[in-house]
């Protein structure tokens, strides 16, 4: 197993918001809102980041379960975030911009909530996206629970 391998990506972009991002064989659009000057054809860049956190803490969530023999069934997860908009307006630079962000995953099989809240603690260690959020200073308050 390669314990480093490189990512790549690439984008055409054709305008001002627009960029249609290739990864492998797949593209994806990442654009700003009407209200913005963009043509709304995709999530906004911050956006797309917030919506990795989601998509790496079901991938990771599964695997983690798997390791630890617990049946998580399946996630429905939603996440909010505090954003200073104070960078993305150029106004001024802003250090934390992705301020806090409230993850809430839960989960419909048979797991109990001690073992939904080890699921948890491990994601917290693996999860590549909530590491970098979490070392860059984001504050990452998760709550994991039983669907019902």
């Amino acid at each position: 197993m390669k314990t480093t391998v490189t990512l790549s990506a690439s984008a055409d972009c054709p305008s001002h918001s627009l960029s249609e991002v290739s990864v492998r064989d797949l593209t994806q659009m990442i654009d700003e809102p009407n209200e913005r000057g963009g043509s709304n054809k995709g999530f906004t860049p911050t956006d797309t980041a917030l919506s990795a956190l989601i998509g790496c803490t079901n991938v990771i969530g599964h695997k983690c379960a798997k390791k630890l023999g617990v049946d998580i069934g399946h996630l429905k997860i939603s996440a909010h975030c505090t954003f200073n908009r104070l960078g993305v307006t150029l106004a001024e630079e802003i250090d934390v911009p992705f301020e806090a962000i409230e993850l809430t995953v839960v989960a419909d099989g048979p797991a109990t909530q001690d073992e939904l809240d080890s699921v948890a603690h491990e994601v917290a260690k693996y999860c590549p996206l909530s590491k970098l959020f979490r070392q860059a200073g984001t504050e990452i308050k998760e709550d994991w629970r039983k669907a019902g």
